[in-house]
């Protein structure tokens, strides 16, 4: 099986003439991105497999609000000017599912979350997780079925079970709300 990717940022600009590169992390903090070694890019707006080219973080830092990056191709030559660091710009950001972290015992990443079947107590089909939505307050289920709601992820609250190997959520949430 091809070990899926997780997409978790993209490069939006260079800095300086020594091939580093501007990082826009979907992480927070931002520079959690930094701490894989190996980053997958792709820039083919179609997303194929194929497209994605291995590449090594050499170096990564916060600098202001951003995060930059000096990468390596998978040869080991380190992109160490601003000409051919231009050639990964608007490039997705990826890492291997397989080298994320397990996450703790009740906690998601958004992804595993995403295409979930969303069912209410009363076992009724609500829809399947299409997005999510980070508030400040919590985050928030975009599930879309016959209408689109917006469900507050609070475990225990609303969020009675999440079960990935069943791909199911189970929510106190009414079907007409």
């Amino acid at each position: 099986m091809e070990d899926r990717r997780v997409l978790l940022g993209r490069i939006n600009g260079l800095f300086g003439v020594r091939g580093w590169l501007k990082i826009y992390s979907h992480t927070r903090p931002i520079d959690n991105i930094a701490a894989y070694e190996r980053w997958f890019l792709n820039r083919s707006t179609a997303g194929r497999q194929s497209d994605w080219r291995p590449f090594y973080v050499i170096e990564a830092r916060p600098h202001g609000g951003t995060l930059i990056a000096q990468l390596a191709a998978d040869d080991g030559s380190i992109i160490d000017d601003r000409d051919t660091a231009a050639n990964l710009l608007e490039a997705d950001i990826a890492v291997a599912r397989a080298d994320m972290p397990d996450p703790a015992p009740g906690e998601y990443y958004w992804h595993d979350l995403i295409g979930l079947e969303v069912v209410n107590r009363q076992a009724q089909l609500l829809g399947r997780v299409s997005a999510m939505m980070e508030t400040g307050a919590n985050d928030v289920l975009v599930v879309t079925g016959e209408c689109e709601r917006l469900i507050p992820c609070v475990p225990d609250v609303i969020i009675d079970e999440v079960d990935l190997d069943a791909g199911r959520i189970r929510v106190d949430w009414e079907a007409d709300f």
